[in-house]
Order: C-alpha cells, then structure tokens, then sequence
C-alpha cells in the first residue's frame, strides 16, 4: 500500500516561506505525476503545483514565480518551497500521486492522496 505523508506546513506572516515536504513510501510506480493541491475552506481542491518523470513541472497562475517543486526520486520525497507568501495562500495542503492530476477535483480523489498539511498565512 503505498502511503504520502506530508509535513512543513505551519503559521507565517505575509512574505514568509514555507517548505513543504512529501514522503511516499510503498510501492511508487515511476511513471506517475506527482503534485500539490490546496484546499481552502468552502473550496474544491485546486492543483497547484506538479512535476511528471521527465521533471516537467506545472504551476498555477496564483503561484507562479513565487512557488517552486523539485523531487528527490531516490528517496520518493517531494517539495514545495513556498514563498512570498499571502493571506491567500492559506490553505490545507495535500500531497498527490497518480497517472495525470486534473486541475481541479474532489478532495482525495486522485489515486494516492496524503493526509494533508495546514498552511496559515497571516497579514
């Protein structure tokens, strides 16, 4: 069973950083896009970042610029360095896994799904 565990969220005034961190463990086909949604109060969840085998990487509109995903595929780990950050940011992030990761979709939807991780922003 393969399992995501994601940690670094937390509380940070406007213009921090965060990094978020995500731990698969289990067996991880390669061949799978791995990425970041957000899911605000009263929100679906909203993809924000990705990346795919070939380091191809996606950012949302909202982000771009300010937020960077890198992956360390030997040790099945994925971040999401955060910064400039804004009240709008705030949301409970989660880490995803699976063939293609639609932009937007159902909370937990996608084939593997972390627990989440609360990230605060305060102005």
């Amino acid at each position: 069973e393969v399992q995501l565990v994601e940690s670094g969220g937390g509380s940070v005034q406007a213009g921090g950083s965060l990094r978020l961190s995500c731990t698969a463990s289990g067996l991880i086909y390669d061949d799978l896009d791995v990425g970041w949604y957000r899911q605000a109060p009263g929100n679906e969840c909203e993809l924000v970042s990705s990346i795919n085998r070939d380091a191809t990487t996606y950012y949302a509109d909202s982000v771009n610029g300010r937020f960077t995903i890198s992956q360390d595929n030997a040790k099945n780990m994925v971040y999401l360095q955060m910064n400039s950050l804004k009240p709008e940011d705030t949301a409970v992030y989660f880490c995803a896994r699976d063939r293609g990761l639609p932009l937007v979709v159902a909370c937990g939807e996608p084939n593997y799904w972390g627990q989440g991780t609360q990230v605060t922003v305060s102005s």
